[in-house]
Order: C-alpha cells, then structure tokens, then sequence
C-alpha cells in the first residue's frame, strides 16, 4: 500500500524501474554492443576451454595423450574398414595422409557441432546466475576443439614430412584452417540456439553428421568419384558445394603434392564463401534469441 511520501504510481514496477534508471537484464542489446562485449571476454573463452580440456581427460591414465591416441585410433578404424576391406586405398597414394587430413577436418566440424548444441543447456545455472555474452559458451567449445585440431594437425605434419617431405605448400594450411574455423563458430552458434530450445537435436545431430561424413570424400578422392559415377547433373553440383568437402580439399592440396592433379574445382571460392556466410549468419541468428537463453 503506497505511503503518503511516495506517489501511487512509484509503485508500478515499470515506473520504478524509469524513476531508478533501472533496465531489464536479460535485454538483447544491440548487434554491435553484444560483439564488442563478446570481444570483452576473450580470455574467459580461452580459460574455460583450458578448464574443458582438462576436465576432459583428467579421469584417464594416459591423460591428455588421448587427445594424440584419439584420432589415431579412428583413422586406423577407418583405414581397415574402407582402405583395406573396401579397397578405397587403390590409386591413392599416400593413403594413411590422405585419410587422416580427411579425418581430422571432418571431426574438427563434427565436434564443434555436436559438442556446440549442448553448450547452453549444460550450463543453464551460470546462465541464471551471471549476466555475459551467451556466445561465450559455444565459442569456448570451438576453442577447445580447435586445440585438438591443432594437435592433430601437428601429427599429420610429422607423418607427411616424412612420407611426402616439407614443401612452401604448407603455408596455405593456415587460411584454410582459419577459414575452416570462421565457418565452425557459425554452425556451432546455430546448433547451441537450436539445441536450447529443441533437446531432440542432440538425437539427430548424430545421424546428419554420418550422412554427412559419407558424403564429404574422406574415404576416397571426391573429383574422382564425380568423374566416374553417372549421377545427375544436381547431385553433382551439389555434392561439389559441400563445405566439408572444400575444407577438405584445401587441406589436402596444401600438403600433398599428388593431390594437386585431382582437386575439386573452386574449392578456394566454395571454402571462402561458405566460411564468411556461415560465420555471419551464425551470430545474427545466435544474437536474436539473446534474452531467451536461461528462461524456465
């Protein structure tokens, strides 16, 4: 009940609120103001995907050696299964490089996605409770993956110095693998607001990555199935528009020589586009659901 000193429209929380120069918290601020204060907290990107990674492994004996063992292991799972019992391995040289930049591409994308679409939803009690960047989150799963790509990429390099040798081509790994990341913040941003608010994607996600993998060339040379299989003109246009499929080729023409003779045409063009479309859309559509992220 309102007291003589205070007016009886004080008591509307909106008036209050005016009165006080107070704002509603979980406001969607502007485009620009949300990007600078994402910039804002950089480092605490970096230190919970530091903190991710060693929770990560902190539980195994070998440690952060898995981060090594990991993707070996799936490359020899792979190498067995579609090199050596389906043949995928003939007229390829350098098989084992092959398959692993492939491999290592594809997961990095895989990873971020998945891992992405969970973000929010495993730290909805920091989400109530602090006032940040929502974006914070799944930037700090791309970081984290990105720091496996970058060990993994340190193995290839070693396995191709010593198959295929070292060559001035291995600059162009760096604008591919930024190129590939600007591309993975966009998607991951996408899945962890769909993620939110549709809990089923984590069930689906696994069955689109698959027929993803199957599809991106990673088993065998893409401009030669292309070139060999009579499939509508669609499917293979299509096909050549895959963004894993650029990223994969870049990767594997800035290391392997051989590659160089067989590559998919545009893939620069195809890698760049998708990286910067991807990466805006991403944020928008991320930064639109702002003030909706945490609410019961």
């Amino acid at each position: 009940m309102p007291t003589a000193a205070e007016p009886t429209g004080a008591t509307d929380p909106a008036a209050l609120a005016e009165r006080y120069g107070l704002s509603q918290s979980s406001i969607r601020p502007p485009l620009d103001s949300y990007l600078r204060e994402l910039w804002s907290r950089r480092q605490f990107v970096l230190s919970y995907a530091r903190a991710r990674t060693y929770a990560m492994y902190a539980g195994a004996r070998l440690g952060s050696l898995w981060q090594v063992l990991t993707p070996l292991l799936n490359a020899a799972v792979y190498y067995l299964a579609f090199g050596v019992l389906l043949g995928t391995k003939n007229g390829i040289d350098n098989y084992v490089a092959f398959l692993l930049s492939g491999i290592f591409v594809f997961t990095f994308t895989q990873r971020c996605m998945t891992e992405g679409s969970r973000s929010l939803a495993l730290n909805l009690s920091l989400i109530r409770t602090l006032h940040f960047p929502r974006a914070t989150l799944p930037l700090a799963y791309v970081v984290n993956e990105l720091n496996q790509m970058l060990v993994s990429l340190g193995l290839l390099f070693v396995i191709v110095g010593f198959t295929d040798g070292v060559t001035w081509r291995w600059v162009f790994v760096a604008p591919a693998m930024l190129l590939q990341t600007m591309f993975n913040i966009g998607i991951t941003l996408v899945c962890a607001r769909v993620g939110t608010f549709v809990s089923d994607i984590s069930q689906l996600l696994p069955f689109v990555t698959r027929t993803w993998l199957y599809a991106s060339g990673i088993f065998f040379s893409l401009p030669a199935k292309l070139d060999q299989v009579d499939a509508p003109s669609w499917v293979v246009k299509v096909l050549a528009l895959n963004p894993i499929s650029a990223y994969i080729d870049i990767f594997r023409r800035s290391l392997l020589a051989e590659h160089e003779a067989n590559q998919l045409p545009n893939a620069w063009k195809i890698a760049i586009v998708w990286s910067f479309v991807m990466l805006a859309a991403g944020l928008v559509y991320f930064w639109r659901a702002e003030d909706r992220y945490g609410r019961g």
